[in-house]
């Protein structure tokens, strides 16, 4: 397998497991045991987009247990001969290999996969943001040299991106640090929000600078919390922030 595989240094692996949530795109070739018509091909393809339920492969680092998982669009790229090219876009925890076994099942002929690239990793995406080892060896000798960190910059992004795909809730000032300690979010600390937050989901609380605070469970939905004005509204998860950027405006026990 080759492709996108995001990296997280020092303080930015707090994210991580939030990105592992993230839906993924691969380009995957597959073998078909015995000749089959295009347009067959297609329609069994078609047939797997939606809410499916998968198993895990024998070789597989989960339990093997029947689950669901969502493929958000799977689609033919090109075919020759028996090997068919398709781009599939699925939720986190889908086993590729597995839904070209399961193809094959579905037209009779059996199927394997034999080559997989993966595409895009939340919304780290192949083009014009991949970057190899040797780049990253040379870009890094360059900085040693020069001294110059726009040359790190060139393949070192702020944490921040990885959390682009969350929902997210913005706060004041005056609220920050108490979220640095392990606090919960209050509704009178928040100061501006997306939509499409809903209960029990994962949301990225950030400053209004637009720097990272925490992760947090929401605990009401986004029309909830523009009618409250007391009362927890998310529920600290991960601390993103180390604590003392910001100044203390809460009260500590004595």
């Amino acid at each position: 397998m080759t492709g996108v595989l995001p990296i997280a240094l020092e303080e930015a692996t707090k994210v991580v497991g939030a990105l592992l949530l993230t839906g993924k795109e691969y380009i995957c070739v597959t073998r078909l045991h015995a000749p089959v018509a295009e347009d067959r091909v297609r329609a069994v393809l078609n047939e797997f987009q939606g809410v499916i339920y998968q198993r895990p492969p024998i070789r597989a680092s989960v339990k093997r247990r029947l689950r669901t998982r969502r493929i958000y669009y799977l689609n033919l790229l090109e075919m020759r001969e028996r090997n068919i090219l398709f781009r599939v876009g699925c939720e986190a925890g889908t086993y590729i290999r597995k839904i070209a076994y399961d193809v094959g099942e579905a037209l009779g002929c059996g199927a394997h996969m034999r080559e997989l690239r993966r595409t895009r990793v939340g919304p780290f995406q192949e083009n014009g943001e991949l970057f190899t080892l040797h780049d990253v060896s040379y870009f890094f000798a360059q900085w040693r040299e020069k001294g110059d960190e726009s040359l790190l910059k060139r393949f070192i992004c702020p944490m921040e991106r990885a959390l682009e795909f969350l929902p997210k809730i913005f706060i004041r000032d005056s609220a920050v640090d108490a979220l640095c300690h392990g606090a919960h979010l209050t509704a009178p600390g928040v100061l501006a929000l997306e939509t499409g937050i809903k209960p029990n989901t994962m949301v990225a609380v950030l400053t209004q600078k637009g720097e990272a605070v925490a992760l947090a469970q929401a605990m009401v939905s986004t029309q909830e919390i523009l009618k409250m004005d007391h009362g927890f509204v998310a529920k600290t998860q991960r601390v993103l922030m180390p604590r003392g950027i910001y100044p203390t405006c809460w009260k500590k026990r004595v």
